[in-house]
């Protein structure tokens, strides 16, 4: 079974200034919706939301009048997308829901707290990232810390220097050679197989470990740089095991196609699309 969450947003607009998060649930046979039109029709083999939320933007939590106005329960205070997220993931571990691996694009992945929760949770994610997103790259980690002066105490945080740099993820893909590169297919699309050129690299992430007596733990970078472009298009994170083949990490990475579909026909189905949502 795979759990898929998948994270859903509006428009930003002058009359719907919110955004309705719904984690997706997949199994390997989908969870099964039923809805009865008014001529009787069914409609079956669709993934359905776990869960939703009323995003409240901090312009509307921090304004008082506008939350009178719209009827905010006072207890509701502002919360970022990728803490709700969290919120609704850790209830549905609490739940026993069928746990497998996290998807969720750079607006979450780029959160070391949102990631670090998966983690706590025993979560595995691969999560989308930016291209300016700072790294160690392979091999290579922070400076030890400085050596004990005579009179002082011992130094037990990692450092860096001038010279002693941690890298972008796009600095740490043109570092590659073609060599490093694979072509990989992962599904069959409508015009035919699914392929790109893709390199998976292991890498540590920078997030304040100049605070930290230990570098943060290795995890895979996944680039994906098609033939047709001058550099690479898509970056993840992902803390799956180290041995796990290339051809696979790819296939869980792309799997965000299934949310993207599922909830195209939830907008026309079950009227999201009244929502202006997007993904």
């Amino acid at each position: 079974m795979l759990w898929l969450p998948g994270l859903s947003m509006t428009r930003d607009s002058p009359r719907r200034e919110h955004i309705r998060l719904a984690s997706l649930v997949s199994t390997a046979t989908s969870w099964v919706s039923k809805r009865t039109a008014a001529c009787g029709e069914r409609i079956t083999g669709h993934r359905i939301p776990a869960a939703y939320w009323l995003y409240l933007p901090e312009t509307w939590a921090n304004d008082e009048e506008r939350r009178k106005q719209a009827g905010v329960p006072q207890e509701v205070r502002f919360q970022t997308k990728p803490d709700i997220a969290l919120g609704h993931i850790h209830t549905l571990v609490n739940e026993d829901v069928p746990r497998g691996v996290v998807l969720a694009d750079a607006a979450y992945g780029n959160d070391n707290d949102f990631r670090e929760g998966m983690v706590s949770l025993g979560l595995s994610y691969a999560v989308g990232i930016q291209s300016s997103s700072m790294l160690w790259p392979p091999d290579v980690v922070p400076l030890p810390p400085q050596p004990k002066g005579k009179m002082d105490r011992p130094p037990r945080l990692l450092r860096r220097d001038e010279q002693h740099q941690p890298l972008s993820a796009k600095d740490v893909a043109l570092c590659l050679s073609t060599t490093d590169l694979c072509k990989v297919s992962w599904r069959e699309g409508t015009r035919g197989r699914m392929r790109s050129r893709f390199a998976a690299v292991r890498v540590r992430v920078t997030h304040r470990d100049y605070w930290r007596k230990e570098p943060h733990p290795e995890q895979w970078l996944l680039i994906e740089w098609p033939t047709t472009e001058k550099e690479p298009t898509k970056y993840w994170l992902s803390n799956l095991p180290a041995s796990i083949p290339l051809r696979k990490l790819v296939a869980l990475a792309k799997l965000r196609w299934r949310i993207e579909r599922d909830y195209e026909e939830l907008k026309q189905e079950l009227g999201l699309g009244h929502y202006e949502g997007r993904n």
